[in-house]
């Protein structure tokens, strides 16, 4: 007689059932960011009835607008690469919740994933419970979930080091309860502007929640005006800081995409921490950009700092996570003839981070845009950055996710653009309205095999093509990405 047990794959169902039924503010058109919605002592009660599995764990504490996903992942790869037990946790996943919390670079699995959730369950349901009586808002949401998750992993499999990556802002966000070992902040530019502020200083502040009395503060390339907010907290904090350009600098020599091999840039990285001078010279990037080169200096920074406090890197370590680490959406090539790049830019900064990887990196003369993007961001400065360096645009609008710009919308601000442009949007742009797939296969006739296809605009498009496309790649094999020598170095030379 066949067993009435529910398999792993009805389980997981159940326990993703489970955590999506729940206040999802990464599935919300408006997002709220306050002491109602967003409170620290909602994650803090949380993890006290889970037994504080992050009491006692060391962590790397990053926020950002961008650049923190990759900070983070070279941050893990070093660990890793030096022999420790590392945990990560990220967000949001490009296609399973497991993505979000990884050890030594590998997903939960999905059995370790259920078990989670059945420990978690019970907790939440009576923080639901005495919610309801009380008539407060101690139900925890979503993403307060996944932190515990996280933690809870990372505790069961005794992990020497978390890195963890701030959800949204910082201040309030629940990742905030660790209490680190160092803190990140890769870098300040507009993004969720309703949540977090309309001006660099607001937005900075709110990054800067993360600092820690006395706890070593480690900072990107950032403006001025945001960077003097970051380091008067930082003062009152009693922080030593290190900041990019000043206390560490770092020369990129990107490669240039022709054809048979990986792509691999290479990077120099020099600076002062306490007592040690740090001088790496020609270490091989394999994530492409100035602006990956800008994060990998971060997190050669933030290693450089835990070495401080006794942690053992060397540099053989750091050498080869930069040689491999990847991350899935950031200027991600999957396939040739034509070249098909992911990535995952959704507001101005990473707009322009993308365009300088495509000048830079890239010998096709010919571009395809696919573009889909998300409600309240700037759509229209997104746009205004991309649209001078494609030849075509193919609008459409992404399905998972209730938080895509509609189609329509999204075509009228492309066609905006293109007259301002002086260029004929009937021409240069076309609409597919069905599904992104259906955009792509759109996008597959326009091209030719020494041509590029860009899709881009928000995470979720690329989440939802990602999958499609790698199978598609796989089916017909195609060629794998060939480079020439780096070229001159470009990039961020300040400080020296």
């Amino acid at each position: 007689m066949p067993s009435q047990l529910p398999n792993i794959e009805q389980r997981r169902q159940q326990a993703l059932d489970f955590l999506l039924n729940r206040i999802n503010y990464e599935r919300t058109i408006v997002t709220p960011y306050g002491h109602r919605q967003l409170k620290l002592d909602r994650m803090r009660q949380l993890l006290t009835r889970l037994g504080n599995p992050d009491a006692g764990l060391p962590i790397v504490h990053v926020a950002g607008t961008k650049g923190k996903g990759s900070t983070s992942t070279m941050v893990a790869a070093m660990l890793h690469a030096a022999g420790y037990e590392t945990g990560l946790f990220s967000s949001p996943h490009l296609e399973q919740i497991e993505e979000r919390f990884a050890i030594n670079g590998q997903p939960c699995p999905s059995d370790e994933l259920v078990a989670l959730v059945d420990q978690l369950r019970p907790v939440v349901q009576a923080m639901d419970q005495e919610s309801a009586r009380a008539d407060s808002s101690m139900s925890p949401t979503y993403f307060e979930l996944t932190t515990a998750l996280a933690l809870m992993h990372f505790a069961q499999h005794k992990v020497d080091i978390a890195v963890l990556e701030v959800g949204l802002g910082g201040r309030l966000d629940s990742t905030n309860v660790c209490q680190p070992a160092v803190t990140v902040i890769t870098s300040i530019s507009l993004d969720h502007t309703k949540q977090l502020g309309t001006t660099l200083p607001e937005i900075a502040a709110e990054k800067a929640g993360i600092i820690k009395p006395g706890v070593p503060l480690l900072c990107g390339h950032i403006d001025k005006a945001p960077q003097r907010v970051i380091t008067e907290i930082a003062k009152q904090h009693g922080c030593r800081m290190l900041i990019a350009g000043h206390d560490f600098r770092h020369r990129y020599h990107p490669p240039r995409l022709r054809g048979e091999r990986q792509a691999i840039g290479r990077l120099d990285f020099e600076g002062d921490f306490a007592d040690e001078h740090v001088r790496l010279a020609d270490l091989p990037l394999k994530l492409l950009g100035e602006h990956q080169a800008a994060n990998a200096a971060l997190a050669i920074a933030t290693v450089a700092e835990l070495r401080q406090q006794g942690w053992s890197i060397p540099p053989e370590a750091i050498r080869q996570a930069t040689a491999e680490a990847t991350l899935p959406g950031r200027v991600e090539v999957i396939g040739t003839r034509p070249t098909i790049v992911l990535d995952v830019a959704h507001n101005v900064a990473s707009a322009e981070a993308l365009v300088e990887v495509l000048e830079t990196s890239f010998s096709n003369q010919t571009r395809v845009l696919l573009l889909a993007a998300t409600q309240e961001k700037d759509v229209a400065g997104v746009v205004r950055v991309l649209l001078p360096h494609f030849e075509k645009v193919i609008v459409t609008q992404y399905q998972d996710n209730p938080r895509a710009v509609p189609t329509a919308e999204l075509e009228h601000i492309v066609g905006k653009e293109l007259n301002r442009l002086g260029r004929d949007s009937c021409e240069d742009a076309i609409c597919v309205p069905t599904s992104p797939y259906e955009a792509w296969q759109v996008a597959q006739q326009l091209v030719r095999e020494n041509q590029l296809v860009c899709i881009t605009g928000s995470f979720f498009i690329v989440a939802e093509l990602r999958g499609q496309l790698l199978a598609d790649s796989a089916a017909t094999r195609a060629s794998p990405v060939e480079l020439s020598e780096p070229q001159k170095p470009r990039g961020n030379n300040q400080g020296k």
